[in-house]
């Protein structure tokens, strides 16, 4: 009865088949081409174009008035493609030179490749009309802005060129640098562009405003004259060298380093990689941007390392991303010392392999071995992950997981002995059996239908802790309708207690929530105003372990105004509950009177935000929130803006200012987080970025400067300075650096 009941079910959700309304002739050539941005072989003439792109935006009903032509060619190791996207004039945006661009607010074209025909992944690769190129992974099946990856890098070529009335974009891709089954006669493809002048967004398949312009579902044909054969793929080996200085000058103390080591790139097959890294360095010459976090719980950050990026889909999009997620990779490389600071933590070696085996299958396998530090506690640590996905019906999937994270050290480590406070031996011979080793096993089943007005996620896991025996599991259910006019969400998840995942990200435990957000949109026939939507959710946390009490609760209306000229104005109410199950200082303040564990609190709050045309030289954004907060008051206002002076120089800023007046005898506080970048391009190959972040909240003034020289494709010198302070009472310095990498990316 169960069985005959969910197959109901998911046939309701899932169709079978792709119904496909357009196609384009890849045609096979033995010739050569010069990738010159002219187009001028004979060939090109040959073969018919995809044509006939639709409006995106304003609206998505009529053709594009500014059209697009798109021809394909390919031999025995690389796409050619050649675009000619028409212009009403030549005064493009361009915001600079640099390589991985995004395409909002300025003039673009971009094309995705879904090799694999499964409506979950593709291919990403975009130039515009100064021929910055940009490639990115699509995953997901293109439905939520996380699933867009653009840190993923590949060899390839292009150039441009402009004319009146239109401009030229040819390409060279290597089949390499795409996976797919040998074979293969036909992709599925679409592309999107973005005319600043004729204030359109155009696609080739056409898509519902309601949807991500990237999303996946909708998706034409190309179908190649010949099968593909294999692609031939090169081993690629990507070494480093690393050189520091510096002084630590809390200390005092002067310090040096040099490091060396490399990854390596295998394709087995056409659709398998297997990447490897010794002595990797995922020192991040690009600075983190610094947040002001005024929630009782942990942030994630986006993951910026290389080796992690390909595929990384597979093993991160499991459970929910911002409240269960059993396998988060910034966990590994970092550690927490005795005293509980996190410090970055070494990585010996590492390996990875992923990929589809078929159509229908992929699998992840990823291992990764971190150091011992003996002088700050922390053990040597295997880590390890196993994902395998099968796909069901059309963009379905079943997905399973193995995490397992396994101390590797011989003997315990010994707390140092000049440290402050020293746990108690019955306490940390508890933590040392608890600590020698987590798991996690996990299945989820991913829902997508055919043009995506479902979607969802359905999972549970379990995690096995040594002495944990109950509780240690999660599990949840997400329902997405999105269609026309309206867009409805509900999302419960439920986090044991002792459900726990050391290479994960999980907040909050013993927790049931749920999420409902309705929303309904409506489109204009005449004004400025190109959309209204109006949206109501609730938002509620109780606790399991405690009877069920309601820690959370939020109601949320909302109303935003998106206009013909790609501004945006919202405005946002907020009515919330808390009941503090642990004590907590609302002002941030050092030494602060906190909130009493047990006390609750309701508290309403509204929002204003306004974001400017982007197309313009100098666009802003600034959203102010004011209102009660706990037992006291708020505002909070933060703004943006950018001054292109393009294509060589971008000047932005950022700042945030809250406000925070509680109570006698709580502590009030002024909290500040200013941020101002410059980027200078020189070329599509010399860069030089420069930020500065001062947080009151963190006590931190750093200046981060960078000049990065692309050499060589995909290889990279880079110099940069770092230079921290203290800002508290006196301006005291506190770290100083200078850093010079190289990396150099060779094909074997």
């Amino acid at each position: 009865m169960f069985k005959n009941l969910l197959g109901v079910y998911l046939s309701i959700f899932s169709l079978s088949v792709f119904a496909q309304t357009k196609e384009v002739t890849v045609k096979y050539i033995d010739s050569a081409i010069s990738v010159d941005g002219l187009l001028d072989e004979d060939v090109w003439r040959q073969v018919a174009p995809a044509t006939n792109f639709w409006q995106y935006f304003p609206t998505d009903t009529i053709q594009a008035k500014g059209q697009t032509e798109i021809r394909f060619l390919y031999d025995n190791r690389k796409l050619y493609v050649g675009i000619k996207i028409y212009s009403v004039g030549d005064d493009y945006v361009v915001p600079s030179l640099r390589r991985d661009f995004r395409a909002g607010g300025s003039d673009n074209i971009t094309l995705m490749f879904d090799t694999f025909n499964d409506g979950q992944n593709a291919f990403l690769f975009g130039s515009n009309p100064e021929g910055v190129r940009r490639e990115a992974l699509v995953s997901g099946g293109g439905t939520d802005l996380r699933g867009f990856t653009t840190s993923w890098d590949t060899k390839w070529v292009g150039e441009t060129t402009k004319h009146d009335g239109y401009y030229i974009c040819e390409w060279a891709i290597p089949l390499s640098a795409f996976k797919y089954r040998e074979g293969e006669t036909h992709w599925r493809f679409n592309s999107y562009q973005f005319d600043t002048q004729g204030n359109e967004r155009n696609t080739w398949i056409q898509i519902p405003q309601n949807q991500f312009i990237f999303n996946l579902a909708y998706m034409g044909d190309m179908v190649f004259e010949k099968p593909l054969g294999n692609s031939k793929s090169p081993i690629s080996i990507i070494p480093y060298i690393n050189a520091i200085v510096g002084e630590d000058r809390e200390t005092p103390e002067d310090f040096s380093d040099f490091k060396f080591g490399g990854d390596a790139r295998f394709t087995i097959g056409n659709s398998l990689n297997l990447d490897a890294t010794i002595n990797p360095d995922f020192s991040q010459v690009e600075v983190d941007n610094a947040i002001t976090n005024l929630t009782r719980f942990e942030v994630g950050l986006p993951e910026r390392r290389q080796f992690f990026i390909e595929n990384s889909d597979l093993f991160a999009d499991f459970g929910d991303p911002r409240a269960a997620n059993p396998f988060f990779s910034r966990r590994i490389g970092i550690a927490q010392d005795i005293v509980g600071n996190t410090i970055q933590n070494d990585i010996v070696a590492g390996a990875r392999l992923s990929g589809k085996l078929n159509n229908n299958f992929r699998i992840g396998f990823l291992n990764m071995q971190t150091a011992s530090d003996e002088d700050n506690n922390i053990d040597a640590n295997n880590n390890a992950v196993i994902a395998l996905q099968h796909r069901v019906f059309s963009r379905s999937n079943i997905s399973a997981i193995f995490v397992n994270r396994q101390k590797t050290n011989k003997e315990e480590l010994l707390p140092p002995t000049d440290i402050d406070v020293i746990p108690d031996q019955a306490e940390e011979e508890e933590e040392n059996v608890q600590t020698r080793y987590n798991r996690l096993v996990g299945i989820d089943y991913n829902l997508a239908n055919q043009d995506n007005s479902w979607n969802g996620k359905f999972w549970l896991h379990k995690s096995f802790t040594p002495e944990v025996e109950d509780n240690d599991y999660s599990a949840g259910v997400r329902l997405e309708y999105n269609r026309n006019n309206w867009r409805i969400l509900n999302s419960a998840l439920f986090v044991g207690e002792n459900f726990n995942s050391d290479l994960g990200f999980i907040p909050r435990k013993d927790i049931f929530r749920n999420f409902t957000r309705i929303e309904r949109l409506y489109f204009p026939k005449t004004g400025k105003i190109n959309r209204h939507i109006f949206s109501l959710a609730s938002f509620f946390v109780w606790r399991p372990e405690l009877d069920f009490v309601k820690g959370d609760r939020t109601y949320s209306p909302r109303w935003q105004a998106e206009f013909k000229n790609t501004s945006n104005l919202s405005v946002r109410l907020r009515s919330r509950y808390t009941l503090l199950f642990d004590s907590f200082d609302p002002s941030r303040s050092d030494d602060g009177l906190q909130l009493a564990e047990g006390t609750d609190y309701y508290y309403e709050s509204a929002e204003i935000e306004y974001e400017s045309d982007r197309r313009k030289v100098l666009s802003y954004n600034v959203n102010t929130e004011f209102g009660e907060f706990f037992n006291g008051d708020r505002v909070t206002v933060r703004a943006g803006a950018n001054l292109r002076l393009q294509p060589h120089l971008a000047i932005g800023l950022n700042a945030r200012y809250d406000k925070i007046d509680l109570p006698a005898p709580f502590s009030d506080n002024d909290i500040w987080l200013i941020s101002p970048r410059i980027d200078i391009t020189f070329s599509k190959s010399l860069f030089w970025n420069t930020l500065v972040q001062y947080s009151s909240l963190q006590d931190n003034f750093g200046i981060n400067s960078r000049l990065q020289w692309r050499f060589a494709p995909l290889s990279d010198l880079f110099l940069v300075y770092n230079d921290n302070y203290f800002t508290d009472n006196t301006f005291a310095p506190r770290f100083r650096s200078i850093n010079l990498k190289l990396t150099y990316w060779l094909y074997l």
